[in-house]
């Protein structure tokens, strides 16, 4: 039997294979005619977050499949994320999502980046003079607060290095349940995964294809060589050779298309098997970091170089 849901460490239970609704259209009917076809095709996972601007589809198309009794609310976990121009107050930013939603609570709240921005700041390419010094304690003490206030269920991070995640448990009352980072068979994340084995933190992986169709992305995950002749051998995509890798790894896997097949062919990595030698072969791929940062480093100038430093201390 298929294992849909991974349990996290305050006890609540988290869906393996995520829908991202990160859009550079951001077209809020299409997001929500995609969501609500991704809920019939088993998608119980949809991640979101203020800066993407989707809250507002996800939350409508979400509310409309439980108001048609095709999906109870208990059975959808919703993730969002904290904005780095929010750090201050993130009781008040999670209010405001949750309008944005039209819900009580979601079921993970992340930092999105160990950053600050000024408040004002609302764009996702910030400049220079947009950062301000961040107080990583005051934050997580307002997460904290997020949770005892009921608006979310598990609270956790996204971006964090091992480095990160170490100095923020030196003064954390609650360990992160999830840290969601770039991850994918050409970026393994090794060192992370067993910083945050140790403390029981999951790792849930964004852009597990290397990012395609993202401006910071390439293919050179899904024509490797070795991952095409993995997919030939099981008669599967290499789409889902790199899917199913990430899960073989414990995490799980956000996974962001639009497009109906590609939607059903993500879903059907559940039902792939790779086999030990899948697995070896895979771990000779040379490392490459396909990610956010190192393309916002080459494209803009030193603000982003403070969001590489973040991945240069060993992610």
């Amino acid at each position: 039997m298929i294992n849909y849901q991974t349990m996290l460490n305050n006890g609540e239970t988290l869906p393996i294979i995520g829908m991202g609704t990160y859009s550079g259209e951001n077209d809020r009917e299409t997001t929500e005619t995609a969501i609500r076809t991704a809920i019939k095709m088993g998608y119980r996972h949809f991640d979101t977050a203020k800066i993407y601007g989707s809250e507002v589809a996800v939350g409508n198309a979400l509310r409309r499949e439980i108001h048609d009794g095709l999906v109870e609310r208990e059975d959808i976990h919703v993730t969002s994320k904290l904005w780095s121009s929010d750090h201050h107050d993130p009781v008040s930013a999670l209010q405001q999502t949750l309008r944005r939603l039209g819900m009580e609570y979601i079921d993970m709240y992340l930092v999105h980046w160990p950053v600050a921005l000024k408040p004002w700041v609302d764009y996702p390419i910030p400049a220079e003079e947009d950062f301000e010094e961040l107080d990583m304690e005051n934050t997580w003490s307002g997460m904290e607060r997020c949770l005892e206030m009921d608006l979310c269920r598990s609270i956790g991070v996204s971006n964090f290095s091992s480095t990160k995640i170490q100095h923020l448990l030196d003064f954390a009352c609650v360990t992160p349940a999830v840290n969601q980072v770039e991850m994918h068979p050409m970026w393994r994340q090794r060192k992370l995964r067993s910083i945050c084995r140790e403390y029981g933190i999951h790792v849930s992986a964004y852009s597990p294809l290397g990012g395609p169709g993202n401006a910071w992305g390439t293919t050179t995950v899904v024509d490797h060589p070795i991952i095409q002749s993995i997919a030939h051998k099981h008669n599967a995509t290499p789409a889902q050779v790199a899917l199913r890798w990430g899960l073989c790894q414990g995490s799980s896997v956000i996974v962001k298309s639009f497009n109906m097949r590609r939607m059903k062919e993500n879903m059907e990595a559940l039902h792939l098997k790779l086999d030990e030698w899948d697995l070896v072969d895979i771990n000779k791929m040379e490392e490459r970091k396909i990610m956010r940062g190192e393309w916002l480093s080459n494209h803009t100038t030193s603000p982003y170089r403070t969001i590489q430093e973040l991945w240069d201390d060993e992610i």
